[in-house]
C-alpha cells in the first residue's frame, strides 16, 4: 500500500467517522513526498466552522501521523 493510499484509508475509516458527528468530513487532496506533507480538504460543516483549523491539528494531523509514520504534517488545502 502506497503512502497515499494509507492516508485515504485513514482519513475515511478513523477521521470522518469522528467529524461526521459534527456535519464534517475531511478528503484528501495529495501528498508531497519531499516535505512528508499530506494535504486535505475540511468539507461539510468544517469546512466553514471558525474551529476547523483547530480540528485539523488536533484531530486529523495527529491521527494520520500515528497511523501514517511517513508523514510529518497535515495541512488545509
Amino acid at each position: 500500500m502506497t503512502t497515499e493510499e494509507k492516508i485515504k484509508d485513514v482519513l475515511e475509516n478513523q477521521v470522518t467517522p469522528m467529524l461526521a458527528s459534527h456535519g464534517g468530513f475531511c478528503t484528501f487532496v495529495r501528498y508531497d513526498e519531499p516535505a512528508a506533507t499530506a494535504y486535505v480538504a475540511m468539507e461539510g460543516a468544517c469546512g466553514t466552522c471558525p474551529f476547523a483549523l483547530e480540528t485539523l491539528r488536533m484531530t486529523v494531523e495527529q491521527v494520520v501521523i500515528s497511523a501514517v509514520p511517513e508523514v510529518k504534517a497535515v495541512e488545509r488545502a
